[in-house]
């Protein structure tokens, strides 16, 4: 049995960041990483062969912020290891690689005809109000604001490919968010008069570790430690006692836990089956493949995304475009995203096997790695992406009605609060949960859950 002021469940940022701001005012803090290691969604592996150490993050993380507090608490906790680094994306299709954000000397260039007359037509379509925006799903949202064109290209199969299920299914939410460009009047505006104040756009320019963006939640968990916070490792929130108000002990296998209070970043799913509601909300799981590459350069981009239906990855990443230190001097590396449910097929598959069926869809790219491999490995994470569904605001909400009534619990970070929010969101949650337990400004449980939920793309402003 213990006993301490807070009670963090999960190692990730936010849960890191919570913790730290809770131990610098003196509250005694427990966190509790079912992992032997902290980070979350934010670690790096290491692929190590021949005395040579290849890394490769749990996904595309960068350091985009508008938070100054923030950037001034990265730069200090990683010194002179954040770089500054540019990013280059690029949409593989049909064996085409188009520029992106989209200019028009390369459409003009790289698409075939019979995209460029639909997406002219679809454009007129537009313009002329002939085509009104449909919010009802993702597929409404992309077609009335994008063309039919665009969508059968590349909207629709990469989106199908990435979450596995139809895109009219699938909330137009996810569009709002993520797409960078409003409509095909947008482009258009962008591609003929150049002006930044035509169209949104994402933050090319981002801060990036030397060594990955594990080195973020180490640091942070050494940080937290020296305030005199206690973190417990390689114990999972397995059980909680509650009654109809509060939550009154955390347990593991190996010990039980009291607190005043609790900030979890547990997934949403599962903190509230703990606690006795099904949310029915599910997560998309990713599962990647690492490759060591005996070549100085695999391409001049930091990621491709591959659009084709019929290819299994949904994108390359190259790590050492974001860090030299990424990869042995002299060589590189890709990392192949490939989305999945736990337990399936792709999930469960031999490695061997998923890198023979990789080999052959980048030899489809005109990616030719064979005698180039050094070794590989996979790994995977099962919370990768909310499953942005069209019902999935409803659920959403009803589980954090039923959360709200324990007083004494408060939900933080990415899996937490159930949003497909970047890193140094996830950060501000964790703060904002510290703050309000410190009564340092007034912030809602409701602010926290949905902190930054405009509908607009979330990389356009930054004083990185």
């Amino acid at each position: 049995m213990q006993n301490s002021d807070v009670i963090i469940i999960g190692g990730g940022v936010a849960g890191l960041m919570a913790g730290i701001e809770l131990a610098s005012s003196g509250k005694n803090v427990v966190l509790l990483e079912k992992e032997d290691v902290v980070g979350g969604q934010c670690k790096t592996e290491v692929l190590k062969t021949n005395d040579e150490e290849y890394r490769f993050d749990y996904g595309g993380h960068r350091f985009i912020t508008n938070n100054e507090y923030l950037l001034d608490f990265v730069e200090d906790v990683l010194g002179d290891e954040l770089l500054v680094a540019q990013r280059s994306s690029v949409i593989l299709h049909n064996n085409r690689m188009y520029e992106y954000p989209l200019n028009i000397k390369n459409l003009l260039k790289v698409a075939p005809i019979s995209l460029l007359a639909g997406a002219f037509i679809d454009t007129l379509k537009i313009v002329l109000k002939m085509t009104k925006p449909n919010d009802k799903n993702f597929k409404t949202w992309i077609t009335s604001r994008f063309g039919k064109t665009l969508y059968k290209n590349f909207f629709g199969p990469y989106t199908e490919k990435l979450w596995g299920i139809k895109p009219k299914y699938l909330s137009a939410d996810w569009a709002g968010q993520r797409i960078s460009l409003v409509d095909l009047k947008d482009v258009a505006k962008k591609l003929l008069f150049k002006n930044k104040k035509t169209a949104r756009t994402y933050a090319k320019s981002y801060r990036y570790p030397k060594y990955g963006f594990g080195s973020l939640p180490i640091k942070m968990a050494k940080r937290f430690e020296d305030l005199g916070g206690v973190i417990i490792t390689n114990a999972q929130a397995s059980e909680f006692t509650y009654d109809e108000s509060k939550i009154k002990s955390v347990k593991t296998k190996d010990n039980e836990y009291f607190a005043d209070n609790i900030i979890s970043t547990m997934p949403l799913n599962e903190m509230s089956l703990k606690l006795g509601f099904d949310s029915k909300l599910k997560f998309r799981s990713l599962r990647f493949l690492c490759i060591g590459l005996d070549i100085e350069d695999f391409s001049p981009h930091t990621w491709q995304y591959v659009s084709d239906f019929d290819l299994l990855p949904t994108r390359i990443q190259e790590p050492k475009r974001r860090s030299p230190s990424m990869s042995p001097k002299g060589k590189s590396s890709i990392m192949l995203e490939i989305p999945c449910n736990k337990g399936d097929k792709i999930w469960d598959m031999n490695e061997d096997e998923l890198l023979e069926i990789v080999k052959k869809d980048l030899n489809k790219l005109k990616f030719d790695i064979e005698d180039k491999i050094v070794d590989y490995f996979s790994f995977t994470t099962e919370h990768a992406y909310t499953l942005m569904d069209v019902e999935y605001n409803d659920k959403r909400d009803k589980t954090i009605t039923y959360l709200n009534k324990f007083e004494n619990l408060i939900m933080a970070g990415r899996q937490g609060t159930y949003r497909y929010i970047f890193l140094d969101t996830a950060m501000e949650t964790g703060l904002m949960a510290a703050q309000k337990l410190l009564k340092t400004s007034f912030i809602s449980k409701e602010k926290i859950y949905n902190h930054r939920n405009e509908k607009t793309v979330i990389e356009t402003k930054s004083v990185a």
